[in-house]
């Protein structure tokens, strides 16, 4: 009895967090994770969809998480609508990966404010192109030094440098760093 009790409260408690108003949020992250859930019987692989901002003060907060089967777009709308719904505003720029359900919904939903992608994704997207073990110390050091680049200009120089640089060890890489890098870019 007294652990149905204590679930109820925290149930409540956790329902008044998923409705609290939201307010300006100038930076907004998007990412999901999937976990394991039992549903009727069956343990499954969920999508839990998560949303992180910064505030104009630079405070980063917990914005909103929710559980989905997939990360397809119709659930992406409905988590990016019910934030909006909350009073979600000020947003300057959105950070993500480039999921094609997350995109889409994206762009339904908020669709007016500037988009980049996350760094972090690329720069793990960019190990499936690298041809050596050997060289992925090298070629991370690369792409941050991109990222960390004190202006835009800069890092498409360096971006331009490092694509010229893999263009004959590494054509893979180097056709995907041309085709994908530059979306990390926005922030600048």
């Amino acid at each position: 009895m007294q652990v149905s009790r204590a679930a109820a409260q925290l149930d409540a408690v956790l329902q008044e967090w998923r409705e609290r108003p939201l307010g300006e949020i100038t930076y907004l992250y998007v990412d999901a994770r999937y976990e394991k859930v039992r549903q009727a019987g069956q343990v499954r692989d969920a999508a839990v969809l998560m949303a992180t901002g910064i505030t104009p003060m630079g405070e980063r907060q917990v914005l909103g998480v929710s559980v989905s089967l997939s990360e397809h777009e119709i659930h992406w709308k409905t988590f990016l609508k019910g934030l909006k719904d909350r009073g979600l505003s000020g947003v300057k720029l959105v950070i993500s990966d480039d999921h094609e359900g997350l995109g889409a919904a994206r762009r339904a939903i908020l669709g007016s404010v500037p988009w980049q992608r996350c760094q972090f994704h690329l720069q793990q997207n960019a190990g499936a192109h690298v041809p050596k073990q050997s060289m992925r110390v090298e070629v991370a050091a690369n792409i941050r030094s991109m990222f960390n680049a004190p202006d835009r200009r800069t890092a498409e120089t360096f971006l331009q440098e490092v694509i010229q640089k893999y263009a004959v060890s590494a054509p893979a890489l180097s056709a995907w760093l041309e085709e994908n890098l530059s979306e990390g870019f926005a922030v600048f």
